[in-house]
């Protein structure tokens, strides 16, 4: 996966791991808000949540080879809070306790040199309680694909297509480099193609519903109190912590604004 591709799966990744103000005591951070779980089929079936997620999309070329990897955040018990462990798995069975799932692809031809790409993520663990802390530990949190293809290029689901296309929270678009038509990041955050990481951004933040300016200038304004809560917490947040405490006057004054060309 090259650094532009992963910087952009990191942040689906990690879109909503934890919020503003990053203590674990914070009544918005007592449950994850990360988007794309897949869930337990018997708790799904009661709160409208899904079990099983799915895309497809096109390929052209003669003979294309397709790779697969599903990633996804499973939640453990940590010391002072529920933590995130990154999980990358191909086709095929997912058997880690208390984790039980299976991610499938196909590939249909549709015609000479065009082909349909069909894969999906499938919780089947047996679990059916009714406690969504319990059931986040049977979860794939943050579930997307990845999918590279050898011999052949993906086509835009953003374009026109000659085939009809179903997608089932997944939504796929090409990423890399503008124009690379290798790699089709399959997320459950509607992006664009070629979507990019602004180049002020000073690092991970996890909330999406704000901006970087106003998230440095609420971080460093956190009391004495509540930054030993953030460090004695979630790794993750412990580093937005230490990189907004340690960022000099100028990388500040970047996250102003800035103008950039149509």
């Amino acid at each position: 996966m090259t650094d532009v591709v992963r910087q952009i799966a990191d942040a689906v990744l990690y879109e909503g791991h934890m919020l503003f103000p990053y203590r674990a005591s914070a009544l918005k951070n007592r449950q994850r808000w990360t988007f794309g779980g897949v869930y337990p089929a018997a708790y799904a079936a009661t709160t409208g949540d899904r079990s099983r997620v799915s895309f497809e999309c096109l390929v052209e070329g003669r003979a294309p080879e397709v790779e697969v990897e599903a990633r996804f955040l499973q939640i453990v018990e940590g010391a002072a809070c529920d933590e995130a462990i990154e999980r990358t798995v191909g086709v095929g069975r997912i058997d880690a306790p208390p984790l039980q799932g299976r991610v499938d692809a196909s590939t249909e031809q549709l015609r000479t040199g065009l082909h349909r790409l069909s894969a999906w993520i499938e919780n089947t663990s047996t679990w059916a309680g009714t406690s969504r802390d319990e059931a986040m530990r049977h979860t794939f949190a943050s579930a997307h694909v990845v999918a590279r293809v050898r011999n052949g290029a993906f086509l835009s689901a953003l374009d026109a297509t000659p085939e009809p296309l179903h997608n089932e929270g997944l939504w796929p678009v090409l990423v890399g480099e503008e124009g690379d038509r290798m790699t089709v990041l399959a997320s459950p955050i509607i992006l664009s193609d070629y979507p990019k990481v602004a180049p002020e951004s000073p690092g991970d933040f996890f909330d999406g519903c704000e901006v970087d300016q106003l998230l440095v200038l609420s971080v460093l304004a956190l009391s004495d109190d509540e930054k030993r809560e953030v460090r004695a917490g979630d790794p993750r947040a412990r580093a937005i912590l230490e990189r907004t405490e340690a960022m000099p006057p100028e990388d500040l004054m970047r996250l102003h604004g800035t103008w950039r060309d149509a």
